[in-house]
């Protein structure tokens, strides 16, 4: 898997305590990487983090992104061969009650993760993971392409395009002729077990379902990117193993020291009624309208063109919607059955993804 790239080497992941950041943690373990972790404590109960036990298997630090006396400090101190940058605020409608709060640690936060690796002196391959919400959306029938303008309606948005033209600044500016290599990665709506955060629409369908409650449906027509976790996973990986050795794509290194989209293929851009319905076949239950006319502004539709990681790092999705959803209500199912299922419904789901895509052909997965 991804070229044994990651095998014995050091990756310092922030973000490690949140529900990508946990996944992210877990595959970095299975692929044999010293993982150290840099992040606030879990921000759920429950908390995916804490259902694997990960603070036990890897280098586990508790700190603010904002601080950036600390964020200098722990890079120089782990002198990581790889670094993920996931810490962020992630919610839409929580920006809009904390606009600062959201700007510090998305924007300065990224910046914080920029300047200290400016100061580190050895090879590093970074990806800096902001989102699909960064692009100045006209919410049109159109995929947006990596060239296409960055902005953002709300708080959240425009603080990860802002987080964008942060990181290319600084690649431009500081790290040309330096031998760490940065990149950036958006990724479409991310769906999968052990996600426990309000105001998303699956972890809302699973906590209404395990309470035998109506599902609260409240922007029913939104269409969105829906892919499952492993999907953008697999993108950050293989974008930094290309990185870190770029002969392992047909594309020069100034190719891939830059943006990329990893979204699911056309036929996965659904709305939220849709998603609803294929879950409720996985979990048989019932939903109800909740729309208000008068509730913050949120996109009603969102695409992603993945052409350029398609044809730069052979990259593509594995699993289709209705696989996403099946997995992603299997996952919370079974542990919501028996909480000591985690570990292993976790490690099976990496295992099926993995052979999906060895079956599929894709190159992190066969090179």
């Amino acid at each position: 898997m991804f070229a044994g790239q990651f095998q014995n080497k050091t990756v310092w992941l922030s973000g490690h305590t949140g529900f990508k950041g946990s996944w992210l943690a877990e595959w970095l373990l299975r692929l044999g990487a010293h993982v150290h972790g840099f992040a606030q404590p879990p921000a759920t109960n429950p908390a995916i983090f804490e259902q694997l036990g990960l603070a036990g298997r890897l280098d586990h630090e508790i700190g603010d992104i904002r601080d950036f006396e600390r964020v200098k400090k722990s890079i120089g101190r782990v002198q990581p061969d790889y670094v993920f940058h996931l810490a962020a605020q992630p919610l839409v409608r929580y920006s809009y009650e904390h606009p600062l709060e959201t700007y510090s640690t998305n924007v300065m936060g990224t910046a914080h993760v920029l300047e200290a690796l400016r100061q580190l002196q050895k090879p590093c391959a970074a990806v800096i993971v902001t989102t699909d919400k960064c692009y100045e959306n006209h919410e049109k029938d159109y995929a947006y392409v990596e060239e296409d303008s960055l902005g953002g309606h709300d708080p959240y948005s425009s603080s990860k395009g802002a987080a964008e033209i942060v990181t290319s600044a600084y690649r431009r500016s500081f790290f040309g002729k330096s031998p760490v290599k940065i990149a950036s990665a958006r990724a479409g709506n991310v769906i999968g077990g052990g996600d426990w955060a309000l105001d998303r629409i699956v972890p809302d369908c699973i906590r209404s379902l395990q309470q035998g409650a109506a599902i609260p449906v409240r922007n029913l027509v939104a269409t969105r990117p829906w892919q499952h976790v492993l999907e953008p996973l697999s993108g950050y990986l293989w974008l930094a193993a290309v990185l870190a050795q770029p002969s392992l794509a047909t594309a020069s290194p100034t190719q891939v020291a830059s943006a990329f989209n990893f979204g699911p293929d056309k036929e996965a851009n659904r709305t939220v009624g849709e998603l609803v319905q294929e879950i409720l076949k996985n979990w048989p239950g019932r939903w109800e309208d909740k729309s208000d006319p008068h509730a913050v502004h949120e996109a009603k539709l969102l695409m992603l063109a993945t052409a350029k990681a398609k044809n730069i790092l052979s990259w593509q999705p594995a699993w289709k919607f209705e696989a996403a959803i099946r997995e992603t209500v299997q996952w919370y199912h079974t542990v919501s059955q028996n909480p000591a299922e985690a570990n292993r419904m976790t490690v099976q789901q990496l295992t099926d993804y993995e052979q999906a895509a060895m079956a599929a052909g894709i190159a992190w997965a066969v090179r």
